[in-house]
């Protein structure tokens, strides 16, 4: 009897222990890309990972740091990314393959997942540079960002309109967005540029350690881009955010949305969104950018390419679409 026992005991030892192999075998990783530290990009995606991790069954995510938009499109290409949140430019662009992904060409398989915050191509220069404008660029020392990223996508449009290229610039500096708040502080540079919701940590930083002035984009060159470019909206910085920026500030934005690819599991977008919507309220108080957001706008308003199927098994569910 005793034998028998021992032997009981070493099969259900061996049979719970496959049945932990079998679940995590069963468990499945996947990886958003984000944006540089001090985005929102990086935010939005870490938090949609918090609710997936401890709502989400079998499915283990994360939300490293990227080099951003552009970025993570080619990333969701290459499958280094399931899910890469971008400007909705950029979804658009992927999609029809126009720059800058000519290169490779449209991407059929790409999907939206939801919108997420606001975004204003924002300009903000040092005060004792004297850039009360657009065309005060010229001949200025500029951080057009790294490449990948896309505020330097943007202002290669708005370069394209005004007949200006590199050259236009005393120096066209590549940092990214993490470097950026220090080299205006330290008048390595005039201006800095970014494409990002508001409140943001790097203006933040930049506007209480030096005396800088956002600047408005705005002309008869910016209103054909909006005229043009339908994916642009024009699109202003509430005055009060930021030290010495009293006034509202207008410019052109969009919206940064999630994206994802067809060939990501129905199952594991209906999770994530599930995971999201379910907690809104909570995700809304993570971020100032997302204080606003409401669930009828994230799921229609800025989404450039076709729903996932996953994501609108669930949004048929709750009865929104």
């Amino acid at each position: 009897m005793k034998g028998k026992s021992l032997a009981w005991i070493f099969t259900a030892a061996l049979a719970g222990a496959g049945l932990s192999n079998l679940a995590q075998a069963q468990e499945r990783f996947v990886t958003i890309g984000t944006g540089g530290q001090t985005g929102v990009y990086y935010v939005a995606g870490q938090s949609i990972c918090r609710f997936v991790n401890r709502n989400a069954e079998n499915i283990k995510c994360n939300a490293p740091a990227s080099g951003g938009g552009v970025a993570n499109v080619n990333g969701l290409r290459s499958g280094e990314f399931n899910f890469g949140i971008m400007q909705s430019d950029h979804q658009y662009k992927a999609m029809k393959g126009l720059a800058p992904f000519e290169k490779e060409g449209a991407m059929d398989d790409i999907r939206a997942v939801f919108s997420l915050q606001s975004e204003v191509f924002t300009v903000l220069a040092r005060r004792d540079a004297n850039i009360k404008g657009l065309d005060d660029l010229k001949g200025k020392r500029v951080n057009i960002g790294n490449p990948g990223s896309g505020q330097r996508d943007t202002l290669e449009e708005i370069m394209q309109v005004k007949g200006w290229d590199k050259s236009a610039f005393a120096l066209a500096a590549e940092l990214k967005p993490a470097e950026q708040a220090s080299a205006l502080s330290d008048n390595n540079i005039d201006a800095m540029t970014y494409f990002v919701g508001h409140p943001n940590g790097a203006i933040q930083e930049a506007t209480t350690t030096v005396d800088a002035v956002l600047v408005p984009i705005t002309g008869p060159e910016i209103d054909k881009l909006l005229k043009e470019k339908t994916y642009y909206t024009k699109a202003e910085i509430p005055g009060g955010l930021y030290k010495g920026n009293d006034s509202p500030t207008q410019s052109i934005g969009g919206k940064a949305v999630l994206s994802t690819t067809s060939k990501v599991d129905a199952d594991v977008v209906y999770q994530l969104v599930k995971s999201v919507f379910e907690n809104i309220e909570r995700f809304q108080r993570l971020h100032p950018a997302f204080k606003d957001l409401k669930p009828e706008d994230m799921i229609k308003v800025g989404l450039t390419a076709p729903l996932h199927e996953g994501a609108e098994r669930y949004y048929k569910e709750r009865g929104w679409l």
